[in-house]
């Protein structure tokens, strides 16, 4: 597990650190502005398409069974299952895509009715050329669930690095010859290159391990059946999640200028933790519990294993990415964001809405793996259930957080965004109980000790206040924020290993004895 997951933390790795320079050139150059809002919102409807058929559904729905065909030596039928549902998501994805083209101007009006003017006019044209480069990426999610069910992440991971690429030179290239609202548009073709070589490079390293794979629309097979019966209750869960995004959109919108680009500015960074630590470990263990075989029990108890240490290894990174965000979150957004446009001002008020999402990043992440669980139980129905649960609590908060509560307190009305980032969070507490409670209906007590998560709380407390001592208190504050953040960063994960190594925390203690045999 840990070397599978290590490949596609890698590989996220690598991808988020190129979407983080992506933001950060970005941010350079449209700040927090009408057009920073007008792209950022027009990213929410082709990334609904993306989202709502790409990784996370044919994850749960078409890896547990092609991975199971594979480990039962059945290639040629796993072969005609890639086919049939490379075949049938080509078709549902152009013809989606042909549709939303057409139907933009008045998709504008639902996921962003505070948009008015020119505003509105270039969230619309921007929204009709993405959409094809939708289609390419929805495309290179297939090729990731055959790459990942033959156990080959890196690529499958990495492979975003060049859509980043591709829109961070048109920026670069265009930036300083094109005033704010063109190179929005001129990003915008830059997105869709990049989707396009995104697909490209997978593509052959997914005919190659998938052998006799071929345009077919063959829907006898049992298998096929299968993948497309557990493939619709992930779509309306995935659904359910895009409309929860869409409503936070809607609201964000109404809020002053800026709100819209700084949940998406938090947002980079609250995912950073979430794919690295989160997505890596759940990735890796999905193919692996899906080739589970044996008696119930037996299946109940190797799932029950490797979930519990997931989760450790998850937490183990995931609860010091809550301290950091919480202690060290205005060094670590203006060492990201703060240059050109993006000022010390924006950085705090970025800090303040990355706090918010703070507040679920743990259950959001070990989240993730109990939902893998479900889905390599052939499970897609129940976490739907929880998901819609979350949705309703998240959308009822939101709004009572977002503009009831600031008002009543005599807040700006800008601090609303805090308030739906910090609903969000909530709500996936309330989405990670349910799933942990009806699984362990089903396989048996799973979760974290105490005495565990009481060791990393402490270590990455300790950690995290060291290093805001040291970067805060000790540092002038007119170094550079990037030079005091990585002084405070540097300081914080030193500490936070080194604690983990004393209180015998086995992440640590393994990862540090690694370290130091290859030193001798």
């Amino acid at each position: 597990m840990k070397s599978h997951a290590l490949l596609v933390g890698l590989g996220i790795f690598l991808s988020r650190i190129a979407g983080l320079i992506r933001e950060r050139v970005f941010a350079h150059y449209f700040g927090n502005s009408d057009a920073g809002d007008a792209f950022k919102a027009a990213l929410k409807i082709p990334n609904f398409l993306q989202n709502l058929f790409g990784e996370g559904v044919l994850s749960a729905s078409f890896i547990p069974v092609y991975a199971q065909l594979l480990a039962k030596k059945h290639d040629e039928d796993a072969a005609k299952v890639a086919s049939v549902i490379g075949s049938l998501l080509f078709l549902m994805t152009s013809g989606l895509v042909l549709l939303g083209v057409l139907a933009t101007p008045f998709l504008i009006d639902v996921i962003a009715p505070g948009f008015t003017g020119e505003k509105r006019d270039l969230t619309v044209q921007i929204v009709q050329i993405l959409f094809p480069g939708t289609g390419f990426l929805v495309m290179s999610a297939w090729c990731l669930g055959i790459l990942n069910s033959h156990r080959k992440f890196f690529l499958s991971y990495v492979a975003p690095v060049i859509w980043n690429l591709a829109i961070i030179a048109a920026l670069v290239m265009w930036g300083g010859k094109q005033g704010q609202f063109d190179l929005a548009v001129t990003v915008a073709w830059g997105l869709v290159a990049g989707s396009f070589l995104q697909f490209a490079v997978q593509l052959p390293s997914a005919l190659r391990l998938g052998k006799k794979i071929s345009p077919s629309l063959d829907l006898k097979l049992s298998s096929v059946r299968l993948v497309v019966r557990n493939f619709v209750p992930v779509v309306f869960s995935r659904g359910v999640v895009q409309v929860s995004a869409y409503i936070d959109n809607v609201l964000a919108s109404l809020l002053p200028t800026g709100a819209v680009s700084a949940l998406a500015y938090a947002q980079t960074l609250y995912l950073l933790p979430v794919s690295l630590f989160g997505m890596s470990v759940s990735a890796a263990e999905l193919p692996a519990m899906s080739q589970a075989t044996g008696s119930d029990e037996e299946i109940r108890h190797y799932l029950q294993g490797r979930l519990n240490k997931g989760l450790e290894q998850i937490a183990f990174f995931i609860i010091p990415s809550v301290a950091g965000f919480l202690i060290l979150g205005d060094l670590i957004v203006g060492a990201v964001f703060q240059t050109g446009e993006f000022t010390a001002q924006n950085t705090h008020y970025v800090w303040m809405v990355l706090v918010g999402y703070t507040v679920g990043l743990l259950a959001s992440t070990l989240g993730r793996l109990y939902s893998s669980t479900f889905f390599s139980l052939k499970d897609t129905r129940t976490p739907l259930q929880f998901a819609i649960v979350r949705v309703i609590f998240a959308t009822l908060l939101g709004a009572m957080l977002g503009f009831y509560v600031p008002q009543a307190l005599g807040f700006d009305s800008q601090w609303g965004t805090v308030g739906l980032t910090a609903a969000a969070g909530m709500a996936g507490w309330i989405e990670f109980y349910l799933l942990r409670k009806s699984l362990n209906k089903r396989i048996g007590r799973t979760g974290l000790s105490l005495k565990f998560q009481g060791k990393v709380w402490l270590m990455a407390l300790l950690g995290a206040g060291a290093g805001a001592l040291v970067a805060k208190g000790l540092l002038d504050a007119s170094i550079h924020v990037i030079a005091r953040a990585a002084v405070a960063l540097s300081v914080y994960g030193l500490l936070y290993f080194t604690l983990g190594y004393v209180l015998k925390v086995e992440q640590a203690h393994s990862l540090l004895q690694k370290v130091l045999r290859r030193i001798r």
